[in-house]
């Protein structure tokens, strides 16, 4: 059996295959397909296991990274708490160590409560809500089957989501549009329930069936109506992931689209119905009966099989599964055809543009004309401005991060790293040659690597020609996302200090140096006569990346063998021996479960961005080492501290600076041409005008552990109780101050300034936490010791 082209990463797995609302738009019972009628009405235990265990083998066999799972309907709430619960301890049990699990629920929201918010709060599902707008506009269409409205308990619903026990589940609203309700009504509505992501989805309609297009509203109303949504964003300052809006601009500068039903990326989705069986997209049942089957199901088959049903083939095909006309369009890779399932007529088939492709034409122009696209190699160019919306950098300021907001900060350092590599390709034909075949082929494989921090760090290292970078870096990198992808290929690649190295997967000890050619196949490779493959077990000339598979989702790599991991101010730790690795294992587990706990509005971002720990070298007795790298985006650098809570301190600090460096990348906060040194309450050095920006964005993160420890020793009389209520009167009054300092430099900009009002707002909940007189007094001497320390350090420097 060939491996498909991309795997399958996205799951949508049916837990209840009816409803209880009527909505007269729902492409499950009131279009062409009829399956639903003869389906379980829940899904039973079998299935779920059975399908835990084919999501689990397709993820090892294509060595996965993550998987992302939607529990579905019908409306999968009637499945009920404990049915949930056994359909996500199923998935987490099955998925094989390094393999996340992101784990998401869609539903109307009707029964959306409290008891279902805790159990999604426990078992880490982010909830999306379906919404058409106010409730006129929601009214049209979604309605139980008396006609009652179901719109007051929807906003119930997304109200207690925005809860902020339970905000972290917020995962965004989708509005299904219909050309009569009024766009910037709509809009407005959903904006003002704060989500973190809305959809906008074209009605589902075929040419058979298409959509209707009421007199007076001219030949594009959809293409209309989401126009006056897009102008209404833009002029408020995008303070939403808008995914069509961002699609679009992503795909006018050759990235990936963020939806199916645009752009030209390759299909990875399968959907699991409550019987079981293996189906494609749920859309396709708007198309005709019958039409989403593959003949498969979770017993029987495996997801490679399902991979090779002509209906995911042609999904899979790109440009070349387009129509003729599609492939003549000058849009066409902005567009991709639109939703597959629009294109379907009887006798042709799917070989037809979308029912929508006036639409999209226009509204795909019209974007195109007003936004600068800037110039460059495909899917590198610089994003379009701003990055972040204003809701997202308010976050950000606070000290925070949500899963979706350092989801867009990675995807900006992965375009970054994309430009950077263009820059350099001139010099290495035959592996950018390779990549370029990747990029088309197995987009997913080749940004695992260069996803990967070090791929960066080499990069910009090898601009610079600093020792240590050249350009058999690009042969490594190369390799390692071709093997990634399962191809045939042969490549020579450097040997450095006796081994070949293979970002994001290892590295194999050959002996030597010079170059070794490297043959790949989807079971392995082999050079100078070493063969791994990828059942191979560690020990002997293989050391693959060794990583951590922890509560929630967050897999993390002990990265050991990579030599450009030496991008910290610090030493770094050579191979891990095995009770070093169990102890690093055993103290990240309590670390996380600390983070999780105390310092959830950290968590997310952290689960989201930091996928790679360097173990670093311990430093003097006593002191506690760690580093990030404005280079090595998702990289922290830290050497082993004495106990789990000082772990789970370090990754909450050290992340905040990967954070800020790459909001700094692409925004302008101050203004680089301040030459001037401040006071920086925490060190006894002066400070320029970023550093001391990092390291108040840091002690954020710092205050509030601390925090956390004073009100989980609220009244009790310890040692570390009194530590606790020292170290939070210290850092929360060493950060206050620099948040004034920076604030007063008269350098910032004006999202700096904004920047700054945030991070204030995060600071001042933990000045009010009494501590008491003798903590205070600590923190005041301790404050004063070092400013003695600067103002010595100044006037000798001045």
């Amino acid at each position: 059996m060939s491996r498909p082209s991309v795997p399958f990463s996205q799951f949508v797995l049916k837990v209840h295959s009816r409803c209880d609302l009527a909505c007269d738009h729902c492409y499950v019972y009131e279009h062409a397909d009829t399956s639903w009628r003869g389906k379980p009405r829940a899904v039973s235990e079998r299935v779920l296991t059975a399908t835990a265990e084919r999501i689990a083998e397709h993820a090892l066999a294509h060595r996965l990274p993550a998987v992302h799972v939607v529990l579905h309907g019908g409306e999968p709430l009637l499945a009920g708490p404990a049915l949930l619960r056994r359909a996500a301890e199923e998935l987490r049990r099955a998925l094989p160590s390094g393999c996340a699990l992101d784990l998401r629920i869609h539903t109307n929201g009707v029964l959306l409560g409290r008891e279902f918010c805790d159990l999604f709060a426990e078992l880490g599902i982010k909830v999306g809500v379906s919404l058409d707008g106010d409730r006129a506009a929601n009214d049209r269409h979604r309605r139980y089957a008396d006609g009652r409205s179901s719109h007051a308990k929807v906003l119930a619903a997304v109200e207690l989501l925005r809860r902020p026990e339970y905000r972290h589940l917020y995962a965004g609203l989708l509005c299904t549009i219909d050309v009569e309700n009024d766009p910037v009504a709509v809009y407005d509505a959903l904006v003002e329930l704060d989500p973190p992501r809305i959809d906008f989805l074209l009605p589902h309609a075929t040419w058979d069936e298409p959509p209707k297009r009421p007199s007076g509203l001219g030949e594009a109303p959809y293409a209309d109506w989401l126009q006056a949504v897009y102008d209404r964003w833009t002029a408020h300052g995008r303070p939403v992931a808008v995914r069509t809006f961002d699609s679009v601009h992503r795909t006018l500068r050759g990235q990936s689209s963020l939806t199916e039903s645009l752009g030209l990326d390759p299909a990875d989705l399968v959907v699991i119905e409550t019987d079981g069986t293996l189906e494609q997209a749920d859309s396709l049942k708007t198309a005709f009966d019958g039409a989403p089957a593959t003949g498969f199901d979770v017993f029987a088959h495996t997801l490679d099989e399902v991979a090779g049903h002509p209906g995911m083939m042609e999904r899979q095909s790109g440009l070349a599964g387009l129509s003729a006309e599609c492939r003549a369009c000058p849009v066409v890779r902005s567009c991709g055809g639109g939703l597959y399932a629009h294109r379907y007529r009887t006798g042709r088939g799917f070989d037809n543009p979308s029912v929508f492709c006036g639409d999209l034409m226009k509204l795909i122009t019209t974007i195109r004309d007003r936004v600068a696209v800037f110039p460059g190699v495909p899917a590198q160019a610089a994003p379009v401005e701003p990055l972040l919306t204003e809701q997202q950098v308010d976050e950000l300021a606070r000290g925070h991060g949500s899963t979706e907001t350092v989801a867009t900060l990675a995807d900006a350092q992965l375009g970054l790293t994309r430009r950077l590599l263009a820059a350099i390709s001139p010099g290495a034909p035959e592996p950018w040659s390779l990549l370029t075949e990747l990029d088309a082929r197995a987009p997913h494989a080749l940004d695992a690597v260069l996803g990967h921090p070090y791929v960066r760090a080499w990069a910009v290292r090898c601009l610079r020609s600093e020792p240590g970078a050249d350009l058999g870096g690009f042969a490594e990198i190369a390799a390692a996302a071709a093997l990634r992808a399962g191809l045939d290929f042969e490549l020579a690649v450097p040997v450095r200090d006796g081994a070949v190295h293979l970002p994001t997967l290892g590295r194999v000890l050959v002996g030597g140096g010079g170059e070794a050619e490297l043959r790949g196949t989807a079971d392995g490779f082999t050079v100078r006569g070493v063969t791994v493959g990828w059942d191979s077990p560690e020990g002997g000339p293989w050391q693959p990346v060794r990583r951590v598979a922890l509560a929630g989702g967050w897999t993390v790599a002990l990265e050991d063998t990579d030599p450009q991991r030496d991008s910290h101010q610090w030493p770094i730790e050579d191979r891990l021996p095995e009770s070093e690795l169990l102890a690093w294992s055993g103290w990240l587990r309590e670390a996380w479960e600390l983070i999780g706990r105390d310092l959830p509005g950290y968590a997310a971002g952290i689960l989201a961005g930091l996928g790679t720990i360097t173990p670093l070298r311990p430093g003097p007795a006593g002191r506690d080492v760690s580093a990030a790298a404005r280079q090595a985006f998702g990289a922290v650098g830290i050497a082993r501290p004495a106990t789990a809570p000082a772990l789970a301190l370090l990754i909450a600090h050290e992340f905040q600076h990967v954070k800020l460096g790459a909001v700094l990348d692409f925004q302008d906060l101050y203004d680089p041409a301040d030459d001037r040194h401040y006071y920086a309450p925490w060190r006894p050095d002066p400070r320029p005008l970023e550093g001391l920006l990092q390291g108040t964005y840091a002690h954020l993160a710092v205050t509030e552990f601390w925090g956390t420890r004073v009100r989980a020793y609220d009244g009790l009389e310890s040692e570390a109780a009194g530590h606790a209520r020292v170290q939070l009167a210290t850092w929360r009054a060493h950060t206050a101050e620099a948040v004034e300092t920076l604030a007063g430099s008269g350098s910032l900009t004006a999202l700096g300034q904004r920047f700054a009002e945030g991070m204030r707002s995060g600071v001042a909940p933990w000045l009010a936490v009494p501590v008491g007189a003798a903590a205070e007094d600590a923190a005041r001497r301790a404050a004063a010791e070092n400013f003695a320390q600067w103002q010595a350090r100044s006037t000798v420097a001045r």
